[in-house]
């Protein structure tokens, strides 16, 4: 059975102002062994990824021919800053740090992707050599080969974030933007491939403008489905984000979720592979059929899954401004992205930009506090609740002067009007959170 966490003490001490560590933190650091420090960890990965993305280089260039390879490159990469745009927008609740987006859309497209065209190639050669005959392995290859190693090496960028970087990964919108990077980079470095062979094809039939391949390959891959790879790859962070949901006693569950999101994801990808037997007009078929209406499901849950998110800030914060680490209008500031958006332009305007990515950093230390609490009450936090609720706490409240005058003021910009009579609900201070009876005292350490 879940337990309440502990009522927050008022602010004092060393979680004042210093994050708290754990007895043995710093001996157990002292003994470590050298593979388990942090920089050979990511030495290690880094040159991993960096071998991964020259032999991959170095085999679409020899595909595609240098001409072929500049072109693709140049086409590919439209659509990576819209994508990549729009999963941080679906994160901008709890942003996660840029480095684990870095690390997915490297994953993507070195690691992946040079798994996928190894893998790909040998089985599709297999394939033909044991069957004598190459069409039906090309045919195969594609709707199962394919689906099969080329979900399973993006799925395992999710699965080392959700093992490594648990922190980080708290739930279904963390399993899809994961997800959905890893999926753009591979999707980048396979449209460089396939944009580059089509224009080595025009190169050889003298094929221009709209009805060269090229343009038909553009339209295809960059216009009409530059989703596909991420909406493939969503399904497994699905799985994945519903396991970081569950309870830490139920192990079955968290291994079923994933794999059946892995699953899902082959199938859809084997379905769009081998649109094509459809006849003619398979492929807008499938592409009207499912893609678009899967899309806009998934779309619509995710938004909606971040608007749970910000009803639990909404419902757990007020715990810590009656302890007297929030003032009584954060919590509403903070549930509320456009307060959000409010309080960050109000620190640029009287301050500057500095002012604003600081204010960005308290909300987001602010959401993962208020996210902790609510594992905590439904006992998932795990043993450093303590340890990881006083780190949040510091660095609260270190920037506290800089965040708060903006947050008081987005609370009073976009808090509704108090009923005139009581209301048959507790009221909780002047904009609906905190038990103070008197307004707030404004202050703006802003003024020189």
């Amino acid at each position: 059975m879940a337990t309440s966490p502990p009522h927050p003490s008022y602010p004092s001490g060393p979680a004042a102002g210093a994050p708290l560590v754990g007895p043995g933190t710093a001996g157990s650091l002292r003994h470590a062994h050298w593979w388990q420090r942090a920089w050979v960890r990511y030495g290690a990965l880094s040159t991993l990824l960096a071998i991964s993305g020259l032999v991959i280089l170095a085999l679409v260039r020899e595909e595609t021919g240098t001409e072929g390879f500049l072109v693709g490159l140049g086409l590919a990469v439209l659509p990576v800053p819209l994508l990549i745009a729009a999963f941080r927008w679906l994160d901008r609740v709890e942003p996660g740090p840029w480095r684990n987006l870095l690390f997915c859309f490297a994953w993507g497209a070195c690691a992946a992707a040079l798994i996928a065209i190894v893998a790909n190639s040998f089985a599709t050669r297999w394939i033909a050599t044991a069957t004598a005959d190459p069409s039906s392995a090309d045919t195969l290859g594609a709707t199962v080969i394919a689906p099969v190693v080329e979900e399973s090496a993006k799925a395992a960028a999710v699965l080392l974030v959700f093992l490594f970087r648990r922190r980080d990964f708290t739930g279904i919108v963390d399993g899809v933007v994961i997800a959905g990077v890893t999926a753009t980079g591979f999707a980048f470095t396979e449209n460089i491939l396939y944009l580059g062979t089509a224009f080595g094809t025009d190169q050889l039939t003298g094929g221009t403008g709209i009805a060269s391949v090229t343009a038909a390959t553009f339209f295809v891959r960059i216009v009409m489905s530059p989703f596909a790879h991420p909406l493939f790859t969503v399904l497994s962070g699905i799985g994945f984000g519903i396991a970081a949901l569950s309870a830490d006693r139920r192990p079955l569950l968290r291994v079923a979720f994933p794999l059946g999101g892995l699953l899902l994801a082959m199938g859809m990808h084997a379905m769009w592979n081998g649109s094509s037997a459809f006849g003619e007009y398979g492929f807008f078929a499938v592409y009207a059929a499912f893609m678009v209406p899967i899309f806009g499901l998934l779309t619509w849950l995710v938004i909606w899954t971040r608007q749970r998110e910000l009803k639990t800030v909404r419902a757990e914060l007020p715990a810590y401004a009656a302890a007297g680490w929030l003032t009584p209008a954060e919590p509403y500031a903070l549930g509320s992205m456009r307060a959000r958006r409010i309080a960050r332009q109000y620190a640029r305007r009287h301050v500057g930009k500095a002012a604003a990515r600081e204010v960005a950093r308290y909300e987001a230390y602010a959401t993962s506090l208020a996210f902790l609490r609510h594992r905590a009450r439904r006992g998932r936090a795990g043993p450093d609740f303590a340890v990881r609720e006083g780190e949040l706490l510091g660095e609260l409240w270190r920037r506290r002067e800089v965040a708060r005058p903006a947050l008081d003021h987005a609370a009073r910009i976009t808090a509704p009007p108090v009923p005139v009579t009581a209301p048959p609900w507790p009221m909780y201070g002047v904009y609906g959170y905190g038990p103070q009876p008197t307004p707030y005292p404004a202050y703006n350490p802003y003024r020189s």
